[in-house]
């Protein structure tokens, strides 16, 4: 049973939302405050946390950024749960290294359906599987490991699934619909919008090697060796 940690200050959106995940089969652990929350990381990690923006104590972003600078907790799945209608606030808490959001109001049909499809792309592939090199980048699929030129490289899941899917067919163009379709098997809630952030994302941690992710203007994304 995967253990889903719930940020909400709302008390009713919290138990509803925690109430879905039981229903599909979840454990949910229920947190009004980030405080506690993030204390508790110190005694145990769950598979993934949903956090609403909005909290009394720390803005959701700060709790992204507060993840992902911990060594033992950066690669904790996340989804924003917000009812900031806005694109810049949903991009904003991507870039702060969020894999996904819901916003409110949602249906328990996208709730449940988000978090499948953030812990399929965390799942764990077999051990012993063949490391991906181009150039100088070089994935461990079985550790969700990234280098680059020796130096490991800090990805969020779903940053690690798109370069993998890239890395499997190099110089493969692949559009943003058929990205979407490989890491989120066609789920209709998910916009085009979120594959561009996450592709920033991992522009901007390849560092020197960015250009090998490149945007073919009107089509989509490849990774390409250096000339």
């Amino acid at each position: 049973m995967k253990t889903i940690a719930v940020l909400d200050d709302e008390p009713d959106i919290l138990e509803l939302v925690c109430l879905h995940l039981e229903r599909a089969g979840f454990k949910a652990i229920p947190y009004e405050c980030a405080s506690p929350f993030l204390r508790s990381l110190h005694e145990s990690r769950p598979d993934l946390l949903i956090l609403d923006l909005m909290l009394p104590d720390m803005h959701g972003t700060a709790v992204c950024r507060k993840i992902r600078s911990d060594p033992s907790t950066r690669s904790l799945p996340s989804i924003l749960l917000t009812a900031m209608v806005d694109e810049p606030e949903r991009i904003t808490g991507l870039e702060m290294g969020a894999d996904d959001y819901i916003t409110k109001p949602f249906s328990p049909r996208e709730l449940v359906a988000r978090v499948r499809a953030v812990l399929r792309r965390t799942a764990d592939r077999p051990t012993g599987e063949n490391e991906i090199s181009i150039g100088p980048i070089v994935l461990f699929p079985d550790r969700f490991r990234a280098e680059v030129s020796g130096v490991k490289v800090d990805l969020t899941p779903t940053e690690f699934r798109i370069l993998l899917t890239l890395a499997e067919s190099p110089g493969r163009v692949f559009s943003r619909a058929q990205i979407l379709e490989t890491l989120w098997e066609g789920e209709k809630f998910v916009f085009e919008r979120t594959v561009d952030v996450h592709i920033r994302n991992i522009r901007e941690k390849l560092g020197s090697e960015s250009a090998m992710l490149q945007n073919v203007r009107g089509i989509g994304y490849r990774l390409e060796k250096s000339k």
